[in-house]
């Protein structure tokens, strides 16, 4: 099974991030120029990224979050246009993603092979045939451009899996292994030998970390690496029902009840982001150096006047999923 490194419909783990507030692509500024037509959003070095492109993203993404448990949010009124901006954003932070990830792949000389042009043919005719005559007339597009679209995609997805092909996918249940707890946190040392005073007396601990915890949960779940290192080293030494002792860190002092060492369901499902963990990180090492030499341009006037057209008129949703069908295993 290939891996999947999409954002939103499937998992992020790319470095880049284009937002109009900060106007940057990862940790590299964009300029802003005039120098980009009134069709071109964006350009990295040589490349352009057209605005039906992005009106296809835009689309997609403003159906995709705009809908929550059946309830059609663009209907309700909350006093800004924070879900605009939100889904602007996305598209924005995806589309250069996929443009970067491209010019890696060409920059490697990776292209794709003739089975695969097929198969992104085959999902452009799908998707194209999917939309109205209203979203063909706002769209501008063509089935070509749509197969255009999803070529980029795809040569972003087969450079990511060539990338991260020789991660170790091996997981241990220790490495993986995600325990629940109850916690008191205190940040004054006086609290601190009060509640280890009551917890020797035979206190219940619940009661005492309604009394006394400082962050926000009492009864949580963790794994390695979400717990400060010297109360993550005194947690996952704990059998359960077992209370640690008092537990003092830079910031103050723990107490930990361990009420179940091992969740089986949580641990299998993070050996799989322990596993994504570790392929971004094989990515970006490369990805991160590359970018970093990309000049960039964003045709901000054009960006911030696009508005998305959320009448109902356009419900097209499906961009992503049909490439998923076709080329999950580019």
């Amino acid at each position: 099974m290939k891996r999947k490194w999409v954002a939103g419909v499937a998992a992020c783990v790319c470095a880049a991030a284009v937002m109009l507030s900060g106007c940057q692509i990862g940790n590299k500024e964009i300029v802003v120029t005039g120098s980009l037509s009134g069709k071109q959003v964006f350009s990295l070095d040589k490349t352009m990224c057209g605005l039906k492109e992005a009106k296809v993203y835009l689309t997609n993404y403003q159906n995709i979050y705009g809908t929550a448990y059946t309830i059609n949010l663009w209907q309700h009124d909350f006093g800004d246009d924070s879900l605009t901006q939100y889904v602007k954003d996305i598209a924005l932070e995806e589309l250069t993603r996929v443009y970067c990830m491209d010019l890696l792949a060409q920059s490697q000389e990776m292209a794709l092979s003739e089975e695969e042009l097929l198969k992104v043919s085959e999902a452009a005719k799908e998707y194209y045939g999917s939309l109205s005559e209203e979203e063909l007339t706002y769209l501008g597009v063509s089935q070509m451009d749509i197969e255009e679209y999803y070529t980029h995609y795809a040569l972003a997805q087969k450079l990511y899996n060539s990338l991260t092909d020789g991660v170790n996918d091996e997981v241990s249940d220790d490495e993986a292994r995600v325990m629940e707890i109850m916690q008191i946190y205190v940040t004054e040392k006086t609290d601190a030998w009060e509640v280890r005073q009551k917890l020797q007396q035979g206190d219940d601990f619940a009661a005492l970390a309604n009394n006394y915890n400082e962050l926000s949960a009492i009864q949580v779940t963790v794994a390695r690496d979400d717990l400060p290192d010297e109360v993550e080293e005194a947690a996952f030494r704990l059998d359960n029902d077992e209370i640690s002792g008092m537990i003092e860190t830079e910031n103050g002092y723990y107490f930990i009840k361990c009420l179940n060492k091992y969740d089986e369901e949580l641990t299998e499902a993070n050996k799989s982001n322990i596993v994504e963990k570790r392929e971004k990180e094989a990515f970006d090492d490369v990805y991160n150096e590359f970018i970093s030499s990309l000049s960039s341009n964003l045709n901000v006037e054009l960006w911030e006047e696009l508005e998305l057209q959320t009448d109902g008129t356009l419900t097209t949703n499906s961009f992503f999923t049909v490439f998923e069908k076709y080329c999950s295993e580019i």
